[in-house]
């Protein structure tokens, strides 16, 4: 289902809020909520901003760095595991054998080997790898994608920050808006975009009928409206001003545009079967339709990389083979459509996993050392950026931080490291106060 994702409501005595009174089906995220995100948006100046756009894929779980991209095939066996390693188009880089398509589209993105996690607790991790932040219960911290959000606001009609799937840990604030407002936090979309009948309810009206009780809870608030401008001269440029965002709300939720883009089914089968017939991969298939149709940044999210048990049959008989194929098709597509220059894809999960394999055939949390990827945009690619030790445990050159990671992502996407916000109290916060692009890949 598509939704708005919000973390709190309001109702009268009667127990319903107005968001509720205009729910059609699926509308509820798109009523009030929406009507408040746009009108913030046109209150803010635009600045100066590169167009440069993001997919950040999120492998919720903490994908294992020795069994992905940073294999160690001379350590002992309970070290290296049991995948052998292929070389990559980035010369003298050789990945696990599981990741045949993405080898050859390596020259496309660089790799990150000298990440340092910083954190092996899940729920922590969601905060701390997407906002760069550790997290702060007190002040919650943004997201990427809330913050072009809030920099950018929406363009042709489309959202600015979209997020596919539901593998974000929300109990410490990971993936949200933080102290920036819930109007910036993310569109979700929570259906399979493999399935047959993909719809993305609160953008499908099907039929005559419901097309016309949306028009007539339409004109209902519209009379609520006018109403209350009627009674409270006061307040009257206030309401001005809202009914103008609901007419953009309407709009949204009634444009050809917005529909058109998560019809994923107008792909031609060759381009579907090319990201593999699975959740994950017709999910980059539809953040790539998605930053085509004019929105900012997409998450695309995943599950089930926490791999305590089982490991390496997990990886083998059904993650790596997916994120292979949709992956190596993301990136080849970007390029073919001459996207990739203006899209920064990003691949991460909440850390690494223990360089010895348990008696469970798995790996545990690991806090000191992981792995990212990065491409397009604008970053250097073709890059392999730090290492481990050869034990895999620590990182030995060139350590990047979860800070380093967003200063790289805001320089890439044009977002200046010193912007400046305030918290709810008022307080002045810095949007990287410590994080440093890393030099690698930033001109």
């Amino acid at each position: 289902m598509f939704q708005l994702f919000t973390g709190r409501k309001s109702a009268d005595c009667t127990g319903h809020s107005r968001r509720e009174f205009l729910r059609v089906g699926g509308l509820s995220a798109l009523g009030l909520s929406l009507a408040q995100y746009l009108r913030v948006q046109a209150n803010e100046a635009p600045g100066r901003r590169r167009n440069v756009n993001c997919i950040l894929m999120w492998m919720q779980g903490g994908p294992s760095h020795i069994d992905t991209f940073d294999p160690k095939p001379d350590a002992p066996v309970e070290i290296r595991g049991e995948f052998d390693t292929i070389p990559t188009r980035i010369p003298g880089c050789r990945i696990v054998e599981h990741f045949p398509l993405l080898a050859r589209q390596f020259d496309k993105l660089s790799l990150i080997r000298g990440h340092d996690p910083q954190n092996g607790s899940h729920g922590v991790a969601d905060h701390i790898m997407m906002s760069g932040h550790r997290f702060n219960p007190s002040l919650p911290f943004p997201c990427y994608g809330s913050v072009v959000a809030r920099e950018r606001g929406y363009r042709d009609g489309m959202f600015p920050f979209v997020q596919l799937g539901r593998n974000i840990d929300r109990r410490f604030n990971g993936g949200v808006a933080g102290f920036l407002g819930d109007q910036y936090n993310p569109f979700e979309v929570h259906d399979d975009p493999n399935a047959a009948r993909f719809q993305v309810r609160d953008l499908s009206i099907p039929d005559q009928a419901e097309r016309e009780r949306l028009e007539r809870r339409y004109s209902m608030l519209n009379e609520v409206d006018n109403f209350q401008r009627r009674i409270d001269a006061a307040a009257g440029q206030a309401v001005q001003a809202r009914d103008a965002f609901y007419e953009r709300a309407h709009a949204l939720i009634t444009s050809p545009a917005a529909k058109r883009a998560f019809d994923i089914a107008q792909e031609p089968d060759r381009i579907r079967d090319l990201y593999g017939r699975n959740t994950l991969g017709q999910s980059m298939l539809l953040a790539r339709r998605l930053i085509e149709a004019g929105v900012h940044f997409v998450t695309v999210t995943d599950g089930g990389w926490d791999t305590h048990v089982n490991n390496f049959r997990s990886l083998k008989d059904r993650l790596l083979p997916r994120l292979d194929r949709g992956y190596a098709a993301l990136l080849q597509d970007l390029s073919q459509r001459g996207l990739l220059e203006n899209t920064l894809v990003v691949w991460f999960g909440d850390f690494g996993r223990t360089p010895k394999v348990n008696p469970s055939a798995g790996r545990d949390h690991w806090s000191t050392a992981g792995v990212v990827t990065m491409g397009g945009g604008g970053v250097r690619m073709g890059q392999v950026v730090g290492a481990t030790n050869a034990l895999a445990e620590v990182v030995v050159d060139s350590p990047v931080r979860p800070q380093d990671i967003a200063a790289t992502i805001y320089t890439a996407l044009g977002v200046p490291l010193h912007t400046w916000y305030r918290s709810h109290d008022g307080r002045p916060i810095e949007l990287v106060p410590t994080g440093r692009p890393v030099r690698q890949l930033i001109g």
